[in-house]
Formats: C-alpha cells, structure tokens, sequence
C-alpha cells in the first residue's frame, strides 16, 4: 500500500523522493503515526512535500490510496444530536410557488434561540416535518430540506445556499499555485500594479553607467547596479468553500498569476466573510488559525489588499456578531471590512460571480458598499479596473 502510496505521488507530480520515502517508513517503525490514519496523513505530508502548492495534489492522492480505512469527520461538537435524525431517508424538492409559501423564523436572533428550544424539547427522530431538526422537511434545523433561512446540519455540501449556519465541520481545499493558465492575459492585467525599484545587492551590469563612466575616465570602469524588482506590496485574502467551489478554477489561475508578478506577497484564507481569523492551510484551518490583528500590526499601512470571494452569503453574517455560518464571531463581518480599510487605503474586492448577477444577492450589494463600491469582477476587464484602482 505505502509503495502504491509513493507510486501515485510521482504520477500525480509531486515531487517526492526515495531518500522521503525512507526516511516515513523508518517513522512509521518508530510508531509515530499511533495507527491512525489521520495521524499518518500529516507524518506522510510533512516527510513528503516540500512545497506548500503541492498540497492539494497530495491530498487527492492521499484520498484516493487510503479512502475508507477511517472516518475522521468530527460530529457536532456544539451538541449531541444522534446521527440517525440526520440520516438520509429522502430529500425535499419543492416548485418555486411552494418555496415562496414557506416563511423564515423571523431573523438571526430568533432563529438561534429556537434552536436551542429544539435542542432541549426534542427526543425522537423527524422526517418531512416543519419544525423539528430532521431531513426532507421545511424546517429551518437540519438537512436534504428547505427553508430560506435555516441552520444545515449533516449535509455533505449545499443544496439552495440559503443556510444562515452551518453546524457541521467542513474541510477546504488550498488553491494549486501549479495550475497552467488558459491565457496569459491574466498576468498582463495583474502588470499594471507594478513600481519599480532597485534593491538589494549590485549584481546586475549598468551598461550605459559603464560606457559613461568609461568615457569620462579613459580607461574601462564597469558599474553594477541592484536588479529591478516590483516594489508592490500585495495581501490576497481568498474566500474558499461554499458557493466558491464554484469557482476554483479561476480562482487557481488567478493564484498562479500572482505568485509570478508579485515579489512581495502575502496571501490568506477566509469563509464568506472577514472576521477575527484567517488562515494559510485548509487542511489545519481550525487548529492554526492567524488573527486579523496580528495582519494589521505586522503589514504596514503601505501594502495593498485584494479580496477575492463572491460575497453570496446570509445577510447576518455581514452584520451581525454572530451571524457567520460556521463560529460564533464576537464581531460583525462589517466591523473588520471597515477595520481593513482604516489601516490600508487601497483595497479592492474581486467578484468571480457574473456583475450581471450581483443584483440578485443581497449581501452582494451590502459588501459593495462597505468597499466603498470598489468590487470589480473577476474577468480580464474587471482586473485591470481594480489594477488601475489600486494605483491610484
């Protein structure tokens, strides 16, 4: 199996050694991995990958050599909900007419206080109903359901992205800085954000200092100058999971872009909305998370930020303290937006969500308005807008 292992790694392009490969097995003698599988993943990731961009294709491989040998999916940890009222027996697909008949609970705070009601009142398993947390119904707890505004418990992924909450552990996928742009053109509208300058050591000839300075002194005096380099300072914050699985494409190609035209880059995840953390690593997202505080003490007021997520989201998640789908955030989303832009004067926010569509979401037009109207869509045209945005 570990042979296999290694045998799809070099397939897959992940650049792994024989020397890697024997220095995990003598771990794994020495037991550092306990038999679990989860264990081993992050002992195989860390003897086996170098590069940090490689690592959602050690993940798909990883999936596939050991899929099914250990569910290491967490339950809710909020509370104990027993997996069999989650179960999946049948799933609710309503007409547009019945939808519109169904109403919300009537807003955030409403909605949380008769969740824990339910918590605390219900005992038996529920299908099709429209009240306690179950599958198939229109109530506003649980799963393969519908309601316009509800909290999704035990669902795989999103089904109509109406969920206030989601009171489930989901893991993201880092974007692959090694995927092949479709076009170059992407990186020429990313050049308009460029200042050069010279830094560092002399190890480039000045050719026209030479000949001047030869000529001035008559004998051959050649002059070394430090290289150009853009002097741009770049923070990317990338909203991933969701409604952004639709969007990971673009959104790798983008961040292969940036890695090539941008000397100094810092780039961030985060989940709909900007709150209290971000991280670097999906995979670990819950266990080394960075706060945003440290970002706006540590990146000085002179670096500029680009956003790039499609801003779909429940309305509270921007507003309220709370609101965000998946943490309990002391702070609303709006409060750390407004925190960014105190600190740096250029930020943009990029939209891979058609601008013909932005219209029809509502916290769209809420995130608009906080980036004081600076979002421009993530195509060629709307890049060199925000480019030029950012220039100014």
């Amino acid at each position: 199996m570990f042979i296999h292992f290694f045998a799809e790694l070099r397939a897959a392009k992940v650049p792994v050694s024989l020397r890697e490969y024997l220095m995990l097995m003598e771990a794994m003698e020495a037991d550092l991995a306990e038999s679990r599988v989860e264990d081993f993943y992050y002992l195989s990731r860390a003897a086996l990958v170098k590069d940090e961009t490689n690592l959602d294709k050690f993940d798909q491989v990883f999936s596939a050599t050991f899929k099914g040998l250990q569910s290491l999916s967490d339950a809710v940890e909020q509370a104990e909900i027993p997996e069999d009222w989650l179960k999946k027996l049948a799933e609710k697909f309503l007409t547009d007419e019945e939808k519109a008949e169904i109403e919300a609970l009537g807003g955030f705070d409403k909605l949380m206080e008769t969740l824990q009601q339910r918590l605390t009142e219900q005992k038996d398993r529920h299908q099709g109903g429209n009240k306690w947390i179950g599958t198939a119904g229109t109530s506003p707890f649980g799963a393969y359901g519908y309601n316009p505004e509800g909290v999704r418990i035990g669902q795989h992924e999103s089904r109509h992205r109406r969920a206030v909450k989601v009171w489930d552990k989901r893991e993201f996928k880092d974007l692959d800085g090694s995927v092949e742009l479709g076009t170059r053109n992407l990186k020429v509208a990313l050049r308009r954000l460029r200042q050069f300058a010279r830094t560092g050591s002399a190890d480039e000839l000045d050719l026209s200092g030479t000949i001047r300075n030869t000529a001035h002194k008559g004998y051959l005096d050649i002059k070394m100058r430090p290289e150009r380099h853009n002097a741009v300072k770049v923070l990317l914050f990338f909203d991933v999971g969701g409604s952004m699985d639709d969007h990971v494409k673009i959104c790798e190609e983008l961040f292969s872009a940036v890695h090539t035209e941008f000397k100094h880059l810092e780039y961030f995840y985060f989940h709909n909305c900007l709150y209290e953390n971000v991280w670097k690593d999906n995979a670990r997202r819950h266990n080394e998370k960075i706060p945003t505080w440290d970002l706006l003490h540590k990146f000085g007021s002179d670096y500029k930020i680009i956003f790039v997520g499609d801003a779909a989201m429940s309305p509270y998640e921007v507003s309220h303290p709370g609101g965000s789908v998946e943490h309990w955030n002391k702070e609303a989303g709006s409060v750390w937006l407004s925190r960014i832009q105190d600190v740096y004067d250029k930020v943009v926010w990029l939209n891979p969500t058609p601008e013909r569509h932005w219209d029809y979401t509502y916290s769209i037009g809420i995130i608009k308005e906080l980036m004081q109207e600076r979002m421009f869509p993530l195509t060629l045209e709307g890049i060199d807008e925000a480019m030029r945005a950012l220039m100014r």
